[in-house]
């Protein structure tokens, strides 16, 4: 699978997540067999603003491996101009520009769909086409979507969007099976992705659920998706992407150590602190950091511990402590 000139072998995808997809779970997960990444989503019409913040997330790293950009936003104007200023904008030394913009019709967070964006755009495809044939005309980088199945169960319109999204122009469609409605709760809808992979000649990404490699090939299995984007099961857990590497390699897998978890949830924060400094990282990665120890025996008083902390070294000497004591127990 080619998404512009990048190449996929396997179609391993870190789905785009507010608040948890930054620079640092990137560059982790990317050590750890992502072939793709999606960025958390940005606002158009602050980029057309020029918003320092909004152009601070916006930064992908060279070690990242292939990154898409996300935007989000409902004026096909607007995001067409964004689109255009982040193809051509010099990022500075060690940064790249992205190697697609990917744009979001499926954020099903009140404020974001209340102000006709995200899952919003679901309800009109016509400006889907409109929104993607703006955005393809202003840049040279590949354009891709993602979107839900639909807004409710009684309106899943999830191929009619993915085909009105192919007729402008984006090479891929990512499909989170689930509606606006069900936010990220019950059931995923794996026969809409299906349908969707049947009625589109563009390659299509299954999101949802994938918290395991027996989900990952249920879903591959079940929708003929040409990938997976794995967005919660990842947290915590980048070593799922080197897992289901190795199911289709055909090598066998060795589980992480829990020294090997706590060292990479150190390197996480270690990024992370590189990225932001220890004033902001630290607070922004403790819920992160602490799925790392999940399996842990009282990683719930173990997590309280992590919230508390304001220091790399504080976060240090819990793990450590955590993991000598999961060490005595075993």
């Amino acid at each position: 699978m080619k998404i512009g000139n990048t190449e996929l072998r396997y179609g391993l995808f870190l789905a785009p997540m507010a608040g948890f997809s930054d620079r640092a779970m990137r560059r982790v997960c990317h050590l750890m067999g992502a072939e793709y990444s999606v960025t958390e989503m940005i606002s158009a019409k602050a980029v057309t603003f020029g918003d320092k913040k909004t152009f601070s997330l916006a930064r992908i790293r060279a070690d990242e491996g292939p990154v898409a950009l996300q935007i989000f936003g409902s004026e096909p104007d607007v995001m067409g101009r964004a689109a255009e200023i982040l193809s051509n904008r010099e990022w500075g030394e060690g940064y790249v520009s992205p190697s697609a913009i990917d744009i979001n019709m499926g954020c099903p967070v009140h404020k974001i769909f209340s102000n006709g964006e995200g899952s919003a755009l679901m309800r009109d495809p016509e400006l889907i086409y409109k929104i993607v044939r703006a955005v393809k005309g202003s840049t040279d980088l590949p354009v891709t979507v993602k979107h839900r199945t639909g807004i409710s169960a009684d309106s899943i319109n999830a191929v009619e969007c993915a085909l009105a999204a192919e007729a402008g122009g984006a090479e891929l469609v990512t499909v989170h099976g689930r509606t606006k409605a069900q936010m990220y709760s019950g059931c995923v809808d794996r026969e809409t992705i299906k349908k969707v992979k049947q009625s589109v000649h563009i390659p299509v990404i299954a999101n949802g659920d994938i918290l395991s490699v027996n989900d990952a090939v249920t879903m591959l299995n079940e929708t003929g998706a040409d990938g997976i984007a794995i967005g919660r099961g990842a947290v915590g857990n980048p070593f799922i992407f080197k897992e289901i590497k190795s199911i289709f390699c055909g090598e066998e897998y060795t589980e992480p150590t829990l020294d090997e978890k706590v060292e990479t949830a150190l390197l996480q924060l270690r990024l992370s602190i590189e990225d932001k400094g220890e004033r902001v990282a630290v607070p922004e990665a403790r819920k992160q950091i602490a799925m790392y120890l999940h399996s842990f025996r009282g990683a719930a008083a173990i997590r309280a511990e992590i919230n508390r902390a304001l220091t790399y070294s504080e976060i240090e000497k819990i793990l450590t402590d955590a993991l000598g004591a999961e060490k005595d127990r075993l």
